[in-house]
């Protein structure tokens, strides 16, 4: 499908041309605006995966009806939006990462081993999107996307966004026993073998880290 990102990269928006009676599949929520010629129904794609991920239970299902229409996303963080053409392949996002697909594109929910999904910053669960067509993924702040090939790469588990197929990461710790519990950086993934990381330049932990120290705290009063 045509699409055009615009506004990147700190307020991307997705705007996607749907031929006549074709079909695009985009998170709940997240539509800003449509053509009149499109139908909207909401699919329920619930399940105790799903549930544990903090995700919509529902999926928004959107049909060009008679003639081409068009689709306007906006995603929640404030951010950039990234695309992957599959063909075949398969890409892992974050649990709060996926944004939309198309028709011949499956998406699941991967359980993570148990160290990785204590340890990781992606949560339990990843999506697991694959077949032949296009996805589409946001992320909070700008999109950066590095190659994985010989020499490992680590990163910090909170600017992870997707990962394609042939990339596998490890949990390690970062520095000693210092760094683990008083940096501030804990642990990271270090990411080995072939592919594409797409990472992102802000996380919501350190972002809500920073504004806690200007959280007003109201002493209780005790009234003798």
């Amino acid at each position: 499908m045509d699409f055009k990102i615009e506004h990147k990269p700190e307020f991307a928006w997705l705007s996607i041309a749907i031929p006549a009676g074709k079909k695009l599949f985009v998170e709940a929520a997240s539509m800003a605006t449509m053509s009149t010629n499109i139908r909207m129904r909401a699919l329920f794609k619930g399940g105790f995966r799903r549930f544990l991920t903090g995700e919509s239970l529902f999926i928004s299902e959107f049909t060009a009806d008679r003639v081409e229409g068009e689709v306007c996303v906006a995603p929640g963080p404030s951010g950039d939006i990234g695309h992957f053409a599959l063909n075949g392949q398969t890409i892992f996002l974050s649990s709060t990462s996926y944004l939309a697909h198309t028709e011949g594109v499956t998406y699941e929910t991967k359980f993570q081993k148990l160290s990785q999904g204590i340890l990781s910053g992606t949560g339990w669960f990843l999506v697991k999107v694959t077949g032949v067509g296009d996805v589409w993924f946001n992320s909070y702040g700008s999109l950066v996307e590095m190659d994985v090939t010989e020499s490992p790469l680590t990163i910090d588990n909170g600017h992870i966004v997707a990962f394609t197929e042939g990339v596998e990461y490890d949990i390690v710790p970062m520095g000693g026993y210092k760094s683990l519990f008083f940096s501030g950086e804990g642990f990271v993934c270090r990411f080995r073998g072939h592919g594409k990381v797409y990472m992102q330049t802000k996380k919501p932990a350190a972002l809500i880290a920073w504004a806690d120290r200007f959280r007003i705290v109201r002493k209780s009063q005790r009234s003798d």
